[in-house]
């Protein structure tokens, strides 16, 4: 596991405590009902605190899983 995945998966840890780390590494949001807009914004707030990042809003609709941010997480932090 990387920094950029291990980071993640603890801000996704704190939105859905009772899923596991296999199941958070493949989460969407379409196939998750408790990743409601709530959720999606506490989320969003955290990477953006870990990671120290802002993601546009415009954005925000195509990041609906976990592999979609990791891959835009890497994307804005490359580099650094």
């Amino acid at each position: 596991m990387n920094d950029v995945q291990s980071r993640l998966l603890t801000c996704f840890r704190a939105v859905f405590p009772k899923l596991d780390d296999g199941a958070l590494a493949g989460l969407s949001q379409p196939a998750h009902e408790g990743w409601d807009s709530l959720a999606s914004v506490t989320l969003v707030r955290l990477i953006e605190d870990e990671f120290q990042v802002q993601f546009d809003l415009f954005d925000l609709e195509e990041l609906d899983s976990f592999p979609a941010l990791e891959t835009r997480l890497r994307q804005m932090t490359d580099g650094q």
